[in-house]
């Protein structure tokens, strides 16, 4: 199969048009978000759905996020929408989050993992909600790589992911945030954070008098109550090693790291902020940004992650940062890159 791409940068309808004609016929096409760049296929569609799963290699009982351009199109999936749901779409919406809502029968179980609700999100970006207006459909989209791979924040990303393997991607430039959206349960009786994005659990609680995270973004022996979550993600081809702790100590943590891994013939690369680059002295470097810029650390985290692919190299020391506020996402991702290799700094 060639993998055509259609640069719609400029919002350029006739471009969204094809890949909508794809979608309504059964289809898959990658698309820009503002996160990652989704992989959209028909969300009420059973066999069409199943050709995500076939282009990424993604486990069937991780479930996909049903992606709608307004709040009439959320009656199609929906039932008995929560007013905690509400007063989300009200403060974030169209933007990165997702909510999971009881799901009305015209959703396949292939979308739900068999579950009886079903994650939604209205993206914010021009280009994919037109997609899914001129679809006429919820658009069903994980993100738009090999599963287990780092989500791609530009097209060529997912063409060097998918290339074959899907007919067409829509260009629409790089993602501004960088990490998939925050998910929220909101069948509970209070907002639950299954996965943290771009919306923080900071946010929420200006809304909500209490706001929970699910146990199992911080505790090792927890089962996620997201299906997806137990899965590893995101990882670079190379092994990574994780530094989290004091970032006084970080500059003399990597310096010994890596003097160790020369000592043992390694070829290494360094993942971390230009506060450590700038003072550590090494070539194979990606600068992810500042330390005092979390946005900007979320933005660039992905390409970093893909950045050492093919530069042959046996390891990667990567730095952490704070886990409050955005920061909270950007570990979670992080420390799944790492397959949980963490070195406690300090």
């Amino acid at each position: 199969m060639e993998t055509k791409i259609i640069d719609v940068q400029d919002n350029e309808e006739a471009g969204i048009q094809e890949a909508a004609e794809l979608i309504k016929k059964g289809e898959v096409v990658a698309f820009p978000t503002e996160t990652v760049y989704g992989l959209g296929a028909n969300g009420l569609d059973e066999t069409a759905a199943g050709k995500i799963y076939s282009a990424k290699g993604r486990p069937s009982d991780n479930p996909l996020i049903l992606h709608i351009d307004s709040i009439k199109m959320l009656s199609m999936i929906s039932k008995n929408i929560p007013h905690m749901a509400m007063e989300i779409m009200a403060a974030f919406c169209p933007g990165p989050i997702t909510m999971i809502l009881p799901k009305k029968d015209t959703v396949p179980d292939c979308i739900t993992g068999g579950l009886d609700t079903v994650g939604v999100r209205m993206p914010d970006n021009d280009i994919a909600r037109k997609l899914i207006e001129l679809s006429g459909v919820p658009i069903a989209a994980p993100s738009a790589n090999i599963s287990g791979r780092p989500s791609p924040t530009t097209a060529a990303a997912v063409y060097a992911d998918l290339q074959g393997r899907i007919p067409l991607i829509l260009d629409g430039g790089g993602s501004s945030f960088g990490v998939e959206s925050t998910i929220v349960d909101c069948t509970e009786d209070k907002p639950i954070i299954l996965r943290p994005g771009a919306i923080t659990k900071e946010m929420l609680e200006e809304i909500f008098p209490e706001v929970s995270i699910d146990p199992a973004l911080t505790q090792k022996d927890k089962v996620p109550k997201a299906p997806g979550m137990k899965y590893r993600h995101y990882a670079p081809q190379a092994p990574m090693v994780l530094l989290q702790g004091s970032q006084m100590d970080m500059l003399g943590a990597f310096a010994k790291e890596l003097a160790r891994y020369k000592k043992d013939g390694k070829k290494v690369g360094i993942l971390a902020s230009h506060e450590v680059i700038n003072l550590l002295g090494h070539d194979m470097v990606f600068d992810y940004g500042s330390q005092r810029k979390l946005a900007d650390i979320a933005a660039n985290l992905y390409n970093g992650l893909r950045f050492f692919d093919d530069k042959n190299i046996d390891i990667i020391l990567a730095e952490g940062t704070t886990e409050k506020g955005m920061g909270l996402a950007i570990m979670n991702r992080m420390k799944k890159a790492s397959g949980q290799t963490i070195i406690n700094v300090g």
